[in-house]
């Protein structure tokens, strides 16, 4: 037998291996995933709810959003890179700060600080490439923050946590216990008697001098405090609080040319009819997807 054969015979031998080893890992694989679907993930009485009808309901309650959001997502992304349209960290930072300033929510998730620095990142990008093509005259930028001067005034703000509680002793013993390595989170959610705050181990979310969420003496105290330090006991009407300082934003005035391009993307969305949304940059990369169906 010649060389040339015998390599064409082994060459069909571990071909023929392969695809019997595919073949074999596919099965196995399609039975692991079968077995996996019928996996029961729920009982109720003599009934059964398995993973692929929960994964079915989930994909018919939540699927098109999800799949529209992922989508908008790399559309965002791919025309930005396509446009040369970028943003510097500094304008997100920026922003970051604007945001929490101005929202001033319960729950720290809601400042989950990767997801929304994407989030913000993601919505720049998206405003610059809807506005791209519109052009707005410097005097008329220039005139809408003179007029909207206030709104450019970030405020010293501190993210906030407390415990409220009834008696000078139990806030002592408290203090001990946080002395003594007890999560500050953990006993807000077991001990505080505010009720709203305590399912969110005690979250204020970010506050403001002058704000009406919470007591004045929290801010007083919260200027003398340092990040990740909680502060002595606080008398209030009722009870005692102990604070705790997750995050302080020092305050300043914004100038005009670090909020210039905002107030272009924003009068220039006010010009725009309709929802502003990424499914109008569709057509612009070509997108097909399963709901076309």
């Amino acid at each position: 037998m010649s060389k040339k054969a015998l390599l064409v015979i082994i060459f069909s031998l571990v071909l023929t291996n392969c695809v019997t080893i595919a073949f074999l890992v596919s099965a196995y694989t399609r039975e692991a995933q079968k077995e996996k679907n019928d996996e029961i993930v729920a009982k109720i009485g003599n009934s059964r709810i398995t993973r692929q009808e929960w994964l079915n309901e989930l994909e018919k309650r939540f699927g098109k959003t999800t799949l529209e959001e992922m989508i908008n997502i790399q559309v965002v992304d791919e025309l930005a890179k396509k446009n040369h349209i970028d943003v510097d960290e500094k304008t997100v930072e920026r922003e970051i700060q604007m945001y929490k300033i101005s929202s001033q929510s319960y729950g720290d998730s809601v400042f989950n600080d990767k997801e929304l620095r994407k989030q913000i990142r993601y919505s720049i990008l998206l405003e610059e490439l809807l506005t791209k093509d519109v052009n707005i005259s410097e005097n008329e930028l220039k005139k809408f923050y003179e007029e909207n001067k206030h709104q450019y005034i970030m405020n010293d703000t501190y993210h906030l946590s407390h415990i409220v509680v009834d008696s000078k002793k139990e806030v002592q013993q408290i203090i001990n216990e946080l002395k003594g390595g007890s999560s500050f989170e953990g006993i807000a959610a077991e001990r505080s008697k505010d009720q709203l705050t305590a399912k969110e181990g005690g979250d204020l979310g970010y506050v403001s001098e002058g704000s009406s969420d919470v007591p004045p003496e929290y801010i007083e105290q919260a200027k003398t405090m340092k990040v990740n330090e909680w502060s002595d006991p606080i008398p209030l009407e009722r009870g005692y609080a102990i604070i705790f300082l997750h995050e302080k934003i020092k305050g300043e005035q914004l100038e005009f040319d670090e909020v210039k391009d905002q107030i272009r993307r924003q009068i220039a969305l006010e010009q725009m009819e309709g929802n502003v949304s990424a499914k109008q940059l569709w057509d612009d990369i070509g997108v097909t997807w399963f709901y076309e169906k």
